[in-house]
């Protein structure tokens, strides 16, 4: 009707009056508006949340479960835990060792809020750009994720922190939370708290720990994992570091005279890393293992393993792991004498045995008692192949050929150029595979290694010498990579883990891949058919016929001059007599009933042997090892294997 005046809208969208974009385009009132609800909204969100998160209970973590390892048929091997943790008084914490950690994890600890905003906001940020949701956190926060919340990097759990680090800071005082956070604090060496982190590092009670060896343990709480100085050369590296940072600090915030200061120059030295009792023998190298292919699948911490409740199904067999520990054993009581010869001092032995299949690590010998030797010989990247490392030379010059030919019939030169290299392997001459690595590429050689399980990091520069095994893999990446040619040239990646829960939940990131393609079949076999020539060499006495078809397998020789021995060995897939004992000729092959190369359970198996001291920045050589006869102790690991795969 006319003249009738339009009602008024509560909220002028579109705007009325207007044409165009203009009537689109929100009024700033709107704006206003919009921005007052959401924050009223969020604000209403905070209160419920603040309402309905409550503190829990300060000594639930005190009550965690152990982490639980067992064998690959399900037993139980060990149960890590619960947590090592001993609460005491802020007034057996010395006043140093206070501001130690305050001045290396939060300055303003006695002056803020309790929560780190701009920790949360990055962590927003990080969370938002697919990156994990760690930011800077405060003692206040750090404490509650000790001490309430799980392990999870999640926004929700960093909400949790969030709000109940408010929480605590207005029901709290300053002292309750620092005596908390020590209290819960992850030190590395299986120890939760300060006082469990003296006695790990250095045998006394927290109340007795001078400002040096405070600093120290203040170094660890940004991760044991980098930080412990008796974790290797990189970390005691980082942690001298850090700990000279913190002593400035102190001097910084003035918690520290200069003079004090300047009276500490020498790096209080911890004491050796230990296992627990219930890690030894072998056990404590099968644990490290494990918790190495966790992480690295998991993206978990030692931190995080410590708090318990985790259920971690491993690959390793509990048959064969005692087995292959016997054979180390007995070939070291009836060789290794140290009291007799000098040379027979340091000797160490590792081994590690993966199933070619699936790259499941079945067996490994880590060293002598895992509570007295802390150094996982199975995994060390310290040693070199040798000669060991030449049947990827020959498998790079081979797979070449069949990339150039294909199915055509190879140039004589071709052929004569593969049976002199094939030759070569089987007489352990040197010349032909530096002559091949200058034909193929030392490239090619390092990539083709690389893609059979090598890793990168272990591999020698790229000289010369590269062919003859300058490089030095680890035992169990050595075992893996022969894999491949058992494995009529497919290799899948090694894993130790098979599955792990927490909570009654399957953790995830254990998902294999299918094993991928390196060589052909054909070459593969051809490798294959070379290293039952060394394996009958290494293992068969001149004259002697072998017990059974030969193993495949890769050594090293007294002419390599190298400062380790290895052999590395494939059991037959194949019943029947493969070889003439009087002319060491190849005569045929019969496949056994329903296997093949790679079926079954056999395993790869490498077994190394080196002299280490410890603290020597090299190894030492083997001159003398085991007495005469030994050939620089080359003879040492092939009786290994032979103990091993005749044990029972």
């Amino acid at each position: 009707m006319e003249g009738t005046k339009k009602r008024r809208r509560y909220i002028d969208y579109p705007r009325q009056g207007k044409q165009g974009l203009r009537r689109w385009l929100p009024s700033w009132r709107l704006w206003l508006g919009c921005c007052a609800f959401g924050i009223a909204c969020l604000a209403g969100l905070f209160a419920i949340v603040y309402a309905k998160v409550d503190i829990p209970n300060e000594n639930a973590l005190a009550g965690k479960e152990a982490t639980v390892y067992y064998w690959a048929d399900g037993s139980q091997m060990v149960s890590v835990g619960a947590v090592n943790r001993q609460n005491i008084t802020l007034d057996k914490v010395p006043e140093h060792v206070q501001d130690a950690v305050i001045a290396a994890e939060n300055a303003t600890f006695y002056s803020d809020s309790g929560v780190s905003f701009t920790g949360i906001g990055r962590a927003v940020v990080n969370m938002l750009s697919g990156g994990d949701t760690q930011g800077g956190s405060t003692i206040t926060q750090q404490y509650v994720k000790n001490t309430y919340l799980s392990p999870d990097q999640t926004a929700t759990r960093k909400v949790k922190e969030f709000i109940i680090a408010l929480k605590v800071s207005n029901q709290k005082s300053k002292r309750e939370i620092l005596r908390g956070y020590l209290n819960t604090s992850w030190f590395g060496r299986g120890s939760n708290g300060i006082q469990a982190a003296a006695h790990a590092y250095y045998g006394i009670d927290a109340k007795d720990l001078n400002p040096s060896q405070g600093a120290l343990l203040a170094s660890l709480l940004k991760g044991a994992e980098q930080y412990d100085p008796g974790l290797g050369k990189a970390n005691h590296q980082r942690a001298v570091a850090r700990w000279k940072w913190i002593l400035d600090r102190l001097v910084a915030t003035g918690k520290m005279s200069k003079e004090e200061r300047a009276g500490y120059q020498e790096f209080p030295e911890p004491r050796p890393v230990t296992k627990p009792t219930s890690q030894a023998g072998q056990i404590g190298y099968l644990v490290d293992i494990a918790n190495k292919f966790v992480k690295s699948a998991t993206g978990l911490t030692d931190k995080d393993l410590a708090r318990g409740g985790y259920r971690i199904h491993t690959t390793f067999d509990k048959a064969r792991t005692r087995r292959l520990e016997k054979a180390v054993d007995d070939v070291r009581d009836r060789n290794i004498d140290p009291k007799k010869r000098p040379e027979d001092t340091y000797v160490e032995f590792g081994a590690a045995s993966v199933r070619p299949k699936d790259g499941a690590i079945v067996a490994l010998y880590g060293g002598a008692d895992a509570t007295r030797h802390f150094s996982n010989n199975a995994d060390t990247s310290a040693v070199p192949a040798g000669s060991a490392f030449k049947p990827f030379v020959l498998a790079a010059s081979l797979q070449q050929d069949a990339d150039e030919f294909g199915d055509q019939p190879h140039p004589a030169a071709v052929e004569k150029r593969s049976r002199d290299l094939r030759g070569a392997l089987m007489r352990a001459e040197n010349a032909p595979f530096v002559q091949a690595g200058q034909r193929l590429g030392l490239e090619r050689i390092r990539d083709l290694a690389m893609d059979a399980g090598l890793r990168k990091e272990s591999l020698a520069q790229l000289e010369q010498t590269f062919p003859l095994g300058t490089s030095a893999p680890s035992a169990i990446r050595l075992a893996s990579a022969y894999t491949t040619f058992a494995n009529s040239g497919l290799h899948a990646e090694p894993y130790a883990v098979s599955k792990m829960t927490y909570g009654g939940q399957r953790v995830p990131g254990f998902d294999r891949t299918d094993p991928q393609r390196v060589l052909t079949p054909e070459v593969a076999q051809q490798v294959t058919s070379t290293l039952e020539g060394v394996g009958w060499r290494a293992l068969v006495s001149p004259g002697a016929e072998p017990d059974g078809p030969p193993a495949a397998a890769g050594v090293t020789e007294p002419g390599d001059r190298m400062k380790s021995a290895w052999f590395v060995g494939s059991p037959p897939s194949y019943a029947g007599p493969l070889w003439d004992a009087g002319s060491r000729v190849r005569t045929g092959r019969v496949p056994a009933a329903g296997k093949d190369a790679g079926d079954g359970d056999d395993a790869t198996t490498a077994i190394t042997l080196f002299r280490n001291k410890p603290g020597a920045p090299q190894l030492l050589p083997l001159n003398g090892v085991g007495g005469p006869g030994t050939g620089l102790g080359t003879s040492l690991p092939p009786q290994v294997w032979t103990a091993y795969q005749g044990g029972s």
